[in-house]
């Protein structure tokens, strides 16, 4: 099975620890990485053992040549990114609170990944290999770092796309600033859950953006733009499982030691597309999402050390071992 996702690298500024300064005090300590939640999500389903395409613009700057070897390094085929001259990634920093939940703050208004799908020509190029996909993987924030044409051209090829046999995997995954209103995140968002077979969202963008109080109220809006397999992430919170209007809830198993939150929704999503991709049953997907985002929590940063990765094997062994599962 072959994914492509598309979405945004940054450059990652992430605290790591503290120096005494010259002046007295601790002073932070950051270290540079690479990070997007798409992106993210890509490197963890490639070490997972599917065959991954990351789709994305890029500069000619030093950063964006080592996005590329990043990449190169963790498996995932390069080919369909395209190199803008004079431009340069996105940048964010990444603070946290002593429970480890994270706060970002964005440098991206020139990134050139916003002109993701607007150009003619490079679209079309860019369409000839998603159709050789199986599963084309997406976001909330693909979508509102793109234009509103380019987002209508990406809408009309998904359709298309899922006509001829494909597969789309979404997370809604709601930034307000990217958006000019809660209205317009609204529309579009619901325009491209339609054209979804895997929703994979979290409860508290779904609150934030739609305002549900309830896990049923986001259930049933999702259930009724016709989306088949439907996940619904609650942190800490049994993960509700929606298949062909079947409800589920499947125990998310504790996690020791927590330290940095980001990435947790793009490595759960991870590990469910690729145990999904790879024949798992969408339960024992649940246990190989719950799995790998349990591991990236436990570290700084979006992409943790390959060594402490979940790998192909132990998604064999989510899909091979008992879950708690409750029906609803």
């Amino acid at each position: 099975m072959k994914l492509a996702a598309l979405g945004e690298v940054m450059v990652e500024l992430a605290p790591q620890a503290s120096v005494q300064g010259r002046s007295g005090g601790d002073k932070p300590l950051l270290a540079q990485s690479y990070a997007g939640d798409t992106y993210n999500t890509a490197v963890y389903i490639a070490r997972g053992g599917v065959s991954v395409s990351y789709v994305t613009l890029l500069g000619d700057d030093p950063y964006s040549e080592e996005v590329l070897a990043r990449l190169a390094e963790e498996g995932i085929a390069t080919s369909a990114i395209a190199r803008l001259p004079g431009r340069c990634p996105g940048l964010y920093m990444i603070r946290n609170t002593p429970d480890g939940e994270r706060y970002f703050t964005y440098w991206r208004g020139q990134a050139p990944a916003r002109e993701l799908f607007a150009d003619a020509d490079r679209r079309e190029v860019l369409k000839a290999h998603l159709r050789t996909m199986d599963c084309l993987y997406l976001s909330g924030i693909t979508l509102a770092i793109m234009g509103e044409e380019a987002r209508a051209e990406l809408l009309v090829f998904l359709e298309e796309y899922r006509g001829q046999g494909g597969r789309v995997a979404f997370d809604s995954n709601y930034r307000p600033r990217l958006w000019a209103s809660a209205d317009a995140a609204r529309a579009v968002t619901s325009q491209f859950l339609q054209q979804t077979d895997m929703a994979l969202l979290t409860f508290e963008d779904e609150q934030a953006l739609w305002g549900d109080k309830r896990a049923g109220s986001c259930l049933k809006r999702n259930s009724s733009l016709g989306i088949a397999e439907l996940v619904i992430k609650r942190g800490a919170e049994p993960v509700l499982l929606q298949l062909e209007g079947e409800l589920t809830a499947i125990d998310v198993p504790p996690v020791p030691r927590v330290v940095d939150t980001t990435g947790a929704g793009d490595s759960f999503n991870a590990g469910y597309l690729a145990a999904r991709l790879q024949g798992a049953s969408p339960q024992a997907s649940v246990a190989a999402g719950n799995r790998c985002a349990a591991q990236v929590i436990g570290y700084r940063g979006a992409i943790i050390p390959r060594a402490t990765c979940m790998a192909a094997a132990e998604i064999e062994d989510c899909v091979t071992s008992k879950q708690v599962v409750t029906m609803v």
